[in-house]
């Protein structure tokens, strides 16, 4: 298998990068600077060249708040992306896996959101990608959507490597109570990423790590309780408080109807995911 990795800079482009090819798949990762998927020709040209059996598009622009003030960015790397990739994928003949986010949802269910429950995003980021996932699979019949959301890892910026450097420099910072999604650790995410594409069985997937969804606050406190760090540096503040430009889902948990269905099983719990971050980050 060769695959084409986009965003390959990100938290979950790295972490992909490193599993594709420990399973032996011949795998080439290009970074933001190498491809710019809202680049018709640079797409065109890039994934002629490579040839690839799989496309993985782990670029996006993540920026929730910056998105509400730069719609044209967020629809260039978040809606027309995965569209261009799916046409040059459609030319290739290649299977086009792109991820989505659990911040299509309203977030006004209670429990978890699966494929039945209808999307209905809040945000430009959220439009945008949502954008994205109906151009891919419009353009594309070979194309696999995977939401995901609260993801953590290694590499790359997320909410969790910030809030443990603010802590250990003793710093006390505040965490949302009030809103719920499911964790998910990046390498756990890819393992996942690298069934599907074994699988090639086009769809909607959620991918994130097995248990009860936690709020960001919840999920803080036990990676500091894990890591031996003040706990009482976490504030817990409501999400209404914190004032900021873009709407996000108050409750925002996934749970996949598609996956066990055609025989994968849960993804690892959350709490075993942090453990090991928590653990190889002491090492670092």
């Amino acid at each position: 298998m060769k695959v084409v990795i986009t965003g390959a800079a990100g938290l979950v482009g790295r972490a992909a990068i490193s599993v594709f090819a420990a399973k032996g798949a011949a795998v080439v990762g290009l970074t933001h600077a190498e491809l710019d998927i809202s680049d018709e020709s640079a797409v065109s040209q890039t994934l002629e060249a490579q040839s690839p059996d799989v496309v993985l598009n782990c670029a996006a622009w993540t920026d929730v708040d910056g998105c509400e003030f730069d719609e044209d960015r967020a629809l260039g790397a978040n809606a027309v992306g995965p569209e261009l990739l799916a046409k040059a994928c459609r030319r290739l003949g290649a299977l086009l896996i792109t991820i989505s986010t659990d911040y299509v949802f309203d977030g006004a269910k209670d429990g978890f959101y699966t494929q039945r429950d209808q999307p209905n995003p809040q945000s430009v980021y959220a439009l945008s990608k949502l954008d994205g996932e109906l151009r891919a699979q419009r353009a594309w019949a070979r194309t696999m959507i995977v939401r995901s959301g609260y993801i953590f890892g290694e590499a790359g910026t997320n909410f969790l490597s910030t809030f443990v450097g603010t802590a250990r420099a003793g710093k006390h910072l505040k965490a949302i109570d009030d809103a719920f999604g499911t964790p998910t650790y990046a390498p756990h995410l890819a393992e996942r990423l690298y069934q599907l594409a074994t699988i090639d069985l086009p769809g909607v997937y959620h991918a994130v790590n097995a248990g009860e969804g936690v709020s960001f606050a919840q999920f803080v406190e036990r990676a500091f309780e894990i890591a031996g760090l003040d706990q009482s540096l976490v504030e817990p503040v409501s999400m209404g408080s914190l004032s900021r430009p873009a709407r996000r889902p108050q409750n925002s948990r996934l749970r996949c109807l598609l996956s066990p269905a055609i025989g994968l099983p849960e993804m690892p719990p959350w709490l075993e995911g942090l453990h090991e971050h928590v653990s190889r980050a002491g090492k670092a």
